[in-house]
């Protein structure tokens, strides 16, 4: 009984939870005076909303500038991310632990205190209104640097010196050591970093201007409530199916290794 009553705790959470997103598709393919009804089965489904948003903004160029941005940040954030937990975790020198605790209190810090800074810099070096405005400032956080150390600290240091013996360099044992034998923190640090990136709205309204380099998010922010969408919900709905479709399939895909990375690659001292 006790199991029954758990399972239906959970099945109930669960439909609570899926509920809005289950709605969300639904009455995107509703007649538009059918989605005040919050019905999830209407009585004809079209695909109008869509080819509406599709005629009202450059959605797939869109798709493709979040996929180039996301995945570079990711990219770089598993490159410098690994690179400076490895030295943080295996190399010794003064004031490591100094910079460590830095780091820990940077994650402290809320994003508005350094986007002024940062929005300068990014001015001053003509970056406004590109790519690099995007990628630059997120090729390393906190996170990443912390979960690598932890991981990279867990792994025997006997396999660092035989690498060391056999003639390795640092960057090489690295990428060719470490990384092999780290693989849930690369999975678990690559899917954080690639959703963090993905649904970043805030940044990219305040650099990109062109709406040939805009970023889904912010594409469809501005859509839904520039006026673009002419208070057509169900165009707005389209819109943000679209947005969170990348998403889902992406973690329909890798949820397995996800939740095993979650859980393998925990916080050790």
């Amino acid at each position: 009984m006790k199991k029954v009553i758990f399972y239906l705790l959970l099945i109930t959470g669960a439909l609570i939870f899926i509920y809005p997103f289950v709605w969300m598709i639904s009455a995107s393919l509703a007649p538009e005076n059918e989605i005040s009804n919050l019905t999830l089965f209407p009585s004809t489904f079209t695909i109008d909303s869509y080819k509406l948003m599709i005629d009202k903004i450059p959605i797939g160029q869109s798709l493709i500038n979040s996929l180039i941005v996301s995945s570079s940040v990711t990219l770089g954030v598993l490159i410098f991310g690994s690179m400076v937990g490895y030295a943080l975790s295996r190399m010794e020198f003064r004031g490591r632990d100094l910079i460590f605790y830095i780091i820990i209190f940077t994650m402290t810090l809320p994003f508005q205190i350094t986007l002024i800074p940062q929005y300068i810099i990014i001015v001053q070096f003509g970056w406004v209104d590109s790519f690099l405005a995007l990628i630059v400032p997120y090729l390393m956080n906190a996170l990443s640097i912390i979960m690598f150390r932890q991981y990279f600290k867990s792994i025997p240091q006997d396999l660092i010196d035989a690498a060391r013996i056999d003639g390795c360099g640092e960057l090489r044992i690295i990428f060719r050591i470490l990384w092999p034998n780290s693989v849930p923190a690369l999975i678990t640090i690559g899917i954080i970093t690639f959703m963090a990136s993905w649904n970043e709205v805030l940044w990219p309204l305040i650099v990109i201007r062109d709406e040939s380099l805009m970023t889904m998010p912010q594409l469809v922010t501005l859509f839904a409530v520039g006026g673009r969408a002419e208070s057509q919900l169900g165009v707005k709905l389209a819109a943000a199916v679209m947005l969170a479709l990348p998403i889902i399939i992406a973690y329909l895909f890798f949820q397995k290794y996800f939740i095993q990375s979650m859980a393998s690659s925990g916080i050790k001292e």
